[in-house]
């Protein structure tokens, strides 16, 4: 495990839920339905936390040295 990478992916993921939090708030804010909020909020933020879950996985990777 990458222990020096670790304080910058606690970052980032501290950041990643804030911004999953605003980009809620800012569907549901113009919605009129559950749906009208859910469905654009999975769309939006299902590959993020896709691809933020693969960076960490590579990065906290135990290296071959």
């Amino acid at each position: 495990m990458n222990w020096r990478a670790l304080p910058w992916i606690a970052a980032g993921a501290v950041l990643l839920l804030w911004g999953t939090v605003a980009v809620f708030e800012t569907f549901d804010r113009y919605s009129n339905s559950a749906s009208d909020t859910l469905r654009p909020f999975v769309i939006t933020m299902g590959p993020v936390w896709l691809v933020a879950i693969a960076a960490a996985k590579v990065v906290l990777r135990k290296s071959n040295d």
